[in-house]
């Protein structure tokens, strides 16, 4: 209040307040003549913004002066207000729903095309349209060249969902400066803390990014990320692996650290064999520890048996049991043997036999 006063007091230092016009009275002529206006400059009037409007607007210099103080006084209140209620949104970074269309991929994006073709992401996207869009927002970063334009920092899948269903995208939008290892190193914690990027996939992002020189070793990459160097070493195995062997697979988000491992102790003993076996199980479909088996030219070993029911049109026809020696046993029930059609046994058998490949 008293440095209000001091800024208003200064304003109006040597300012006079104008005097009332008086009623012109009849003068001759002559003295009419003789009067001379007094010039602009000699003429000081003082204005104050009137604090009410209407017939309660002050009329007098003084109380213009106490109504304007009054403003002054309520504006700061205001501010003090304002400033309260931004103070609660401090550190928070702007959302809002943005067109998909332009917002693109990072190009240390780390999402393999089989990803966007697997049944998880088919949840997902249906999870996305019953709710009329993503609740989790992906975050962004702006790209100075072009504006109006994002790049993802994370969050690829709910973006390729909301792409496929013509739907905005909720985001957060960066506003400081982001540089690539920052991206890069928030990426990667993002999806690890969600642990649901494969093997593969953590392996190429890692090989793109020495190969890029956005970290020049892989200890320098361990570090930044905070994973240890053996962990990163894992991955770079299973995307160093040769094409060939990759396809062997029905997917390369098959293939964990384990595989990796298991393939390349046995390639440095015997590379050419390796391959020649990988040739004849090309194109097949077969489950990850059968395709490591036969590449190894090994019996398949389970860590467990499973049991697993054949059933067809709701209705249960026997069970199947996978040994831990990969031995499999059909057994049928007197009903389905005698009173189940060929169809129905070949679909439901069938339907166990996939489900016992993929375990």
């Amino acid at each position: 209040m008293a440095s209000t006063r001091k800024r208003l007091e200064a304003l109006t230092a040597g300012l006079m307040l104008p005097q009332a016009a008086k009623e012109p009275s009849a003068a001759p002529a002559s003295e009419a003549a003789s009067v001379v206006p007094p010039s602009a400059s000699n003429v000081v009037e003082t204005r104050f913004p009137p604090a009410v409007g209407g017939s309660l607007a002050p009329r007098t210099g003084p109380g213009q002066m106490m109504a304007f103080r009054g403003q002054i006084q309520q504006v700061e209140g205001e501010m003090a207000a304002l400033r309260e209620k931004l103070s609660q949104y401090e550190g928070s970074l702007p959302t809002r729903k943005i067109d998909p269309k332009t917002i693109r991929p990072s190009r240390w994006a780390n999402r393999h095309d089989a990803s966007f073709s697997s049944s998880a992401f088919a949840g997902l996207k249906a999870d996305i349209e019953h709710a009329g869009g993503n609740v989790q927002p992906i975050l962004v970063r702006p790209i100075k060249e072009e504006p109006g334009q994002f790049e993802i920092v994370f969050g690829h899948r709910r973006h390729r969902a909301a792409l496929e269903l013509g739907i905005p995208v909720l985001a957060s939008i960066w506003v400081d400066e982001l540089g690539d290892a920052a991206l890069f190193a928030a990426m990667d914690r993002e999806n690890r803390e969600r642990a649901d990027l494969s093997n593969y996939e953590q392996g190429l992002m890692y090989q793109r990014a020495l190969e890029e020189q956005l970290f020049p070793t892989q200890r320098q990459l361990a570090e930044a990320l905070g994973v240890s160097h053996t962990w990163v070493r894992k991955a770079l195995m299973v995307a160093q692996l040769p094409p060939a062997v990759v396809e062997c697979f029905r997917s390369p988000l098959e293939i964990s650290f384990r595989h990796a491992e298991q393939i390349n102790a046995a390639m440095e003993k015997d590379r050419r064999g390796v391959l020649k076996r990988v040739e004849r199980l090309r194109g097949h479909s077969l489950a990850p520890a059968m395709v490591v088996a036969r590449l190894l030219d090994a019996k398949p070993g389970f860590e467990r048996s499973e049991k697993l029911d054949i059933v067809s049109g709701g209705q249960k026809l026997g069970t199947l049991v996978r040994a831990k020696s990969g031995e499999i046993t059909i057994t049928l029930s007197p009903e389905a043997a005698t009173d189940a059609s060929p169809e129905a046994l070949e679909a439901g058998i069938a339907e166990a036999l996939r489900k016992a490949r993929t375990l």
